[in-house]
């Protein structure tokens, strides 16, 4: 039995079984694939025919065959396919079809045995062709047999009726199409036409010019045109040969015939009225023969540009994904925070390449790689390749200094080969001819060293990110504003948020005294996910017999929240350092950093609260609600009254950290215990430096995905950074911040990021080199003072420097120095305090006062007694009532910064120490802000012109510390002066001889030995003989400011013995 699909029309003439079989919906022969299509028909339709040369043109009677054949005036020839068709469309007993006349879709209907005209009614057989049927002779008895041979570009066969291009528009709503940038997260692949132009936005081609070349012998000259196209913001060129732009034509012609077989599913859709800019008719090209080359290129150029815009005009054909891949664009090209759009394109890349720290294997060599088609594309900060199949993203490459492309066999091992070399992987790209290779490398260079010119090259510091100038910054004392403006943030995300902590525990509680769970984290990030915001966290993967923290808990709490919520834990190997950065990024648009982790104990405000007991006619802790859920369970928090909630209310020195899978239970006894107040600074940056440590987020990120296999499965996704191009469009911005200009610093190692980085040290070093008045610092450690062995960092060496420097010219100079006045380390201090607490002292001593390398021992041999004029080391501690009596605890100093002149501000997760400078260790982050809007103040009696930033940030936390509430005419303004700095020491020895006197708290310089710590200790405080006496006295107490004790055991070696799991690590540990 035979039919014709279309009258006169040879190629749709087959027998109905053939045609069956081929075509059949479902209820035939059972086998049709994704689409309503057989194996065999989507094999056709998605044959990628775009840039490259068709499959055929090395077979006989191949496409490409036919056109050389037609080239030399055969059968083939320009216009005798016409010919041909016309003649047998009479042989067959049709009509010959004009030229222009649309093809119908009608006869193709009664293929599924439908009837066409009411679009429902089956029909009881396949009616028999009222013409004579054709042989098949000269046609191959395969699928691609019903399509044209593609050498003649005539466009009457490719009419369209009205109902076939009003619902083939590929949904173009504006209204269905998610947020630009969420699209990275959802990308389809590339032969499913996904929708790759913004809706409503022209695409315009333009021919700008043609470069002519001899590519070989058996070739003459060709001929390249170069096409410029535009789609609102977007410009980007292409080259194409005249033969790309045929088989562009080609692909078409296959793509409407085969929409013409297509199920009625496919024409049910109501048809709409045909839109201004659809024609119904494809537009020809111009014949490849004698007609075709005799043509002038001028016109030519300006007809392949009519061509390609009248195409571009209609969505059927536009979204087809061999007009994509001719166009060499992607659903990643025109997003705009992903920056300008770049070269794409499908390219063999080869395996292997990556610079892993402890990769010895020959992975690398030639012998172990593969190749592999990818489709490219290429940033202004980057590169990636996504898989064709699936159109996942399979690598990204983020330029960085160790930036360098290269061309030839030489360097890439490989004929036409480019070679883009970072300081993560060296990526091998072969080419089909050197010209291609060549226009690879001119186009990734060329955005490199362009838009993309920031991260090939070090800047001051020697740090990844340049200064950013007006920058709007925003410092925070203490947790509590520093959590509320983490939560408004989160609050405000629309796209993505970041993390990464040393520590993070998911149930902390943002705002307090907290009500309900609102302002939970966990539940936060639960919210957000579930509107489609991704949240991407990265912990530290901890020693579990050195560290408590958890984060294998952490990670399963926060996973098993929502899909949307990614994370990672890195690393698995590295046993003595640390991910220590603190960091909290939203939409790349405003970014957090600082000491503060999102964790136990953090919170606090500027009452430093030693005890948390609620309202007494309330129940003091919250009950935990029952609840089968596997997560802990949640307290009642109706008429809560607590700041600090289970495992929130912490002491360190006393207890650290348990069971953290039972957040909301108490573990140590807040009626008897006081807590230990945490003191931290943290800062939030907008724009261009938000960007930048986005960037970093997303190196470590990647980094630990290519680094654990666990974590290269399609779940955890590539993260992409956005272009600083469009980092200055603010969507929200916090409230009080001011402008200054930014510079993103960290120290980082392969082990940690893949690169060697340590631009804090450098910072610190050059800014107080450079200081002219003054230098405050606050900090957790204090261990520097290099001897070219144990410890290198040399902060202490240009601390002693510059003072040594200011006495010999006369100058006034200070420097203040805040520490915690005891390590953060669980001990009991009256007996020593452990080994962990005495090693840490000893390194701090030894910086401090302790031995020839010391600050106070090189001052002292310089000036003698002068020292005290120049320097002051204190701490902080505070009082209150618990129990009755009164009690008093020091102020955990967790800071990280440095004040100079009030112009210079550093913020960060560094310590002063080896484990945090050097960048072969533990992995920091910090930004050093340096002040543009000035203001009058005072330095050493003279007028001033101070920054806003640094100047308001120290007035607050000099407020704080000396209790200024309390005295009205108290003039923070000038820290360089006699009176200020005499009335800044006195304050700290009136307090520290007031604590003593009344608590015989710990460190004291009264105690040089452990002998006499144990004669010190059994003897009864003030507070608890006297509480009415103590209280009296208390209340001479101004503010916080203690003198740091430096004599408290300086009779005592405190290293750890070698006998201790302490001593039996390496020094580095410790310094």
């Amino acid at each position: 039995m035979w039919f014709a699909a279309r009258p006169g029309n040879e190629h749709c003439q087959v027998p109905a079984a053939e045609a069956r079989q081929a075509c059949d919906p479902g209820g035939i022969s059972g086998r049709r694939g994704p689409g309503g299509l057989a194996p065999e028909w989507r094999k056709v339709a998605e044959r990628p025919l775009g840039i490259r040369a068709a499959r055929g043109s090395r077979a006989e009677g191949g496409p490409a065959s036919r056109l050389r054949a037609g080239r030399r005036g055969g059968p083939r020839a320009a216009g005798a396919g016409q010919d041909r068709r016309e003649s047998r469309g009479g042989e067959a007993g049709g009509p010959s079809r004009p030229r222009g006349q649309a093809l119908s879709a009608r006869p193709a209907l009664a293929l599924w045995g439908v009837d066409s005209s009411s679009g429902s009614a089956p029909l009881p057989a396949l009616a028999k062709p009222r013409h004579r049927p054709l042989g098949l002779s000269g046609m191959a008895a395969t699928p691609q047999s019903l399509f044209p041979s593609g050498d003649d570009l005539d466009s009457s066969q490719l009419q369209m009726e009205p109902d076939e291009v009003d619902t083939l528009k590929e949904g173009e709503d504006p209204a269905d199409r998610m947020h630009p940038f969420l699209a990275i997260y959802h990308l389809q692949p590339l032969k499913t036409h996904p929708l790759v132009f913004a809706a409503g936005v022209p695409v315009i081609a333009q021919v700008v010019g043609t470069e002519r070349y001899t590519s070989g012998s058996k070739v003459g000259t060709c001929t390249l045109y170069s096409v410029r196209l535009t789609h609102g913001d977007f410009t980007w060129t292409t080259k194409k040969k005249f033969r790309h732009f045929q088989e562009l034509h080609r692909d078409l012609l296959r793509h409407k015939v085969l929409m013409s077989l297509l199920p009625l599913a496919r024409f049910a859709v109501a048809s709409s009225p045909a839109s201004e800019g659809d024609s119904r008719e494809i537009p020809s090209l111009p014949r490849a023969g004698p007609e075709g080359s005799s043509r002038r290129t001028s016109s030519k150029q300006k007809y392949l540009e009519n061509y390609l815009n009248r195409l571009l005009t209609m969505s059927f054909y536009r979204n087809y994904h061999a007009m994509t891949e001719f166009l060499e664009v992607s659903q990643l090209s025109f997003i705009p925070d992903l920056g300008c759009k770049g070269l794409e394109g499908v390219i063999r890349k080869r395996s292997g390449g990556h610079r892993l720290p402890g990769l010895t294997c020959c992975g690398r060599d030639q012998v172990c790689y593969r190749w592999s088609k990818r489709w490219l594309v290429v940033k202004d900060s980057f590169l990636l390749y996504m898989c064709l199949e699936t159109g996942a993203i399979s690598f990204v490459q983020l330029f960085d200094p160790g930036f360098e492309v290269q061309v030839g066999k030489r360097s890439t091992e490989a004929r036409y080969g480019v070679r883009v070399d970072t300081s993560h992987r060296s990526l091998i790209l072969k080419c089909s001819s050197y010209r291609q290779a060549r226009w690879w490398a001119q186009e990734i260079t060329e955005l490199a060293q362009g838009p993309g010119r920031d991260f090939i090259q070090l800047h001051r510091h020697d740090s990844y990110a340049p200064p950013r100038p007006g920058t709007l910054a925003r410092w925070f004392v203490n947790g509590a504003g520093y959590f509320a403006a983490v939560a408004d943030a989160i609050l405000r995300a629309q796209e993505e948020i970041f993390i990464t902590d040393w520590w993070l525990s998911p149930e902390i509680y943002l705002k307090r005294p907290a009500h309900s769970d609102d302002w939970r984290l966990d539940i936060m990030l639960k919210k957000k996910a579930e509107e489609g915001v991704r949240v991407s966290v990265l912990l530290f993967k901890e020693v579990e017999l050195a560290l408590a923290i958890n984060s294998g808990y952490s990670k399963r709490a926060l996973m098993l929240l929502h899909p949307n919520i990614k994370v990672m834990r890195h690393p698995d190997q590295v046993t003595l350092w640390a991910h220590h950065e603190k960091l909290l990024v939203v939409d790349q648009v405003v970014a957090f950093l600082g000491g503060l982790d999102l964790a136990y104990g953090r919170w606090d405000d500027l009452h430093y609260r030693l005890t948390d007991l609620g309202d007494s006619s309330e129940s003091a802790v919250p009950q935990p609600s029952t609840s089968c859920s596997d997560l802990p369970a949640t307290p009642d928090l109706t008429h809560n009254q607590l700041f600090w909630l289970g495992k929130d209310y912490s002491n360190l020195i006393t207890k650290d950290w348990v069971q953290l899978d039972r957040p909301f239970d108490d573990f140590i006894d807040r009626e008897t215990m006081p807590r230990m107040p945490w003191r931290d600074i943290g800062v939030a940056v907008h724009g261009p430096p938000a960007r930048d440590l986005a960037r970093h987020f997303i190196q470590r990120w990647n980094f630990t995905k290519t680094t654990k296999a666990k974590y290269k499965i399609p779940m955890y996704p590539y993260l992409l950074p956005k272009s600083t191009s469009t980092a200055n469009q603010l969507p929200f911005t916090l409230s009080g911040g001011q402008c200054a200009t930014v510079q993103v610093l960290r120290s980082v190692d392969r082990w940690s990021a893949g690169t060697l980085e340590n631009s804090i040290l450098n910072a610190y070093l050059h800014t107080i080199r450079e200081s002219r008045h003054f230098l405050y610092i606050e900090n957790q450690f204090f261990i520097s003072c290099s001897d070219g062995r144990t410890v290198l960092n040399k902060v202490g060496d240009e601390i002693v420097d510059r003072i040594l420097k200011a006495h010999k010219q006369g100058q006034c100079f200070r420097v203040y120095v805040l520490l915690p006045l005891l390590p953060g380390f669980e001990g009991d201090i009256s007996t020593g305090g452990g080994n962990s607490i005495q090693a840490i002292l000893h390194f701090t001593y030894r910086t401090l006062c302790r031995g020839e390398y010391s600050i106070l021992h090189r001052l002292k041999a310089a000036m003698g007694t002068e020292w005290r004029n120049y320097i002051s080391i204190c701490g902080l501690r505070t009082h209150g009532e618990l129990g009755g009596h009164p009690v008093s605890e020091l102020i955990y100093i967790h800071s990280k910064m440095l004040i100079a002149d009030d112009r210079t501000v550093i913020i960060g997760s560094a310590n002063i120490n080896d484990r945090s400078l050097l960048g072969k260790r533990d992995s920091e982050l910090a930004v050093l802000i340096e002040d543009t809007e000035m203001e009058p103040s005072l330095m050493n009696g003279v007028e001033y012109q101070a920054g806003r930033f640094a100047l308001s940030l120290r007035k607050h936390c000099f407020s704080v510390i000396l209790g200024a509430a309390a005295w009205p005419d108290l003039d923070l303004r000038d820290p360089v002066c006699d009176a200020f700095f005499q009335l800044w020491q006195g304050t700290a020895e009136s307090n520290a001889n007031i604590y003593e006197q009344i608590f015989r708290c710990l460190p004291s310089n009264a105690t040089r030995s452990l002998r006499a710590l144990r004669e010190y200790v059994v003897i009864e405080p003030l507070a608890t003989v006297s509480p009415p006496l103590a209280r009296s006295e208390l209340t001479q107490v101004q503010g916080h400011l203690v003198h740091f004790p430096l004599k408290f055991l300086e009779d005592e070696y405190l290293l750890p013995s070698l006998g201790s799991k302490e001593g039996v690590m390496p020094l580095e540990v410790w310094t």
